[in-house]
């Protein structure tokens, strides 16, 4: 008698999962945890359950990095960072400047004075002022603009060299190019922070035989795009290259951040 009752329970079964029509299959969208598959709710057979997909934190964070930054947003950010750190340079560079124009005036420290001149490879006085004087921030802006990409180059990123200045010394840090020199591999310098290229890049041009001119010209004007015309060595470019320069700094007012302007 209980095979017949098995029987029968096991024919009601398959009748009852037979009777389901699976196009009316009902999807639970609740959480899976409450309904399992197999199950038979309100007389329908559950096949199969929906669940909410879910985008981890860190695949989010990459997404966003991913998403390219416009013009304007790299612009923005260039400002906000250059701008103070240019000042703040450009301020120490200038009391420096004082300092000592006004020391050789009153003939003090000279010694202090002789070692700058050596430093900047200054036969004179007059070509030490010339090499201390800092020039506008805004051409400053408008190169750092130019030589990084808005600060997204590679050299940027991965060295701090918003200038583009090479190195030649194998003893201190720098980074590859991605391109040669006929068989040659150029060398990048990498600084330690932003505040640290902007400060060798003032140097750079203090003493670097080929800003010969354009040093005492900024003795003579602060006008960054008078300046700017003496800046052709800096570029393969040349005079396309100041051209530019000018361009950057009216299109974006970069000299709206220049201090103590007299053009």
């Amino acid at each position: 008698m209980k095979y017949i009752y098995k029987s029968i329970l096991v024919i009601a079964i398959i009748s009852l999962f037979t009777a389901c029509d699976k196009s009316k299959v009902k999807v639970i969208k609740n959480n899976p945890l409450d309904t399992k598959i197999g199950t038979i709710v309100n007389q329908k057979l559950i096949t199969k359950v929906k669940v909410k997909k879910v985008i981890p934190k860190k695949i989010i964070k990459k997404i966003i990095k991913k998403v390219p930054l416009s013009v304007q947003e790299k612009k923005q950010n260039f400002k906000e960072i250059m701008v103070p750190i240019s000042k703040l340079v450009y301020k120490k560079l200038e009391d420096q400047y004082q300092d000592i124009k006004k020391n050789m005036l009153e003939n003090k420290n000279r010694e202090f004075i002789e070692l700058l001149k050596k430093e900047y490879k200054a036969k004179s006085d007059e070509e030490l002022l010339q090499a201390l004087k800092p020039h506008p921030i805004s051409i400053v802006l408008a190169q750092a603009a130019i030589e990084s990409a808005w600060l997204t180059s590679r050299f940027t990123r991965e060295a701090n060299n918003i200038f583009g200045v090479w190195s030649f010394n194998k003893n201190e840090p720098r980074i590859a190019a991605s391109g040669m020199r006929g068989d040659k591999t150029i060398y990048l310098k990498k600084y330690k922070n932003y505040k640290s290229a902007v400060e060798d890049y003032y140097k750079n041009l203090g003493k670097n035989w080929a800003y010969k001119e354009f040093r005492k010209q900024r003795i003579i004007t602060s006008d960054p795009y008078e300046l700017v015309l003496h800046l052709e060595s800096y570029s393969e470019k040349k005079e396309a290259y100041t051209l530019m320069l000018q361009k950057v700094i009216r299109y974006n007012k970069f000299d709206s951040f220049d201090l103590n302007s007299s053009f």
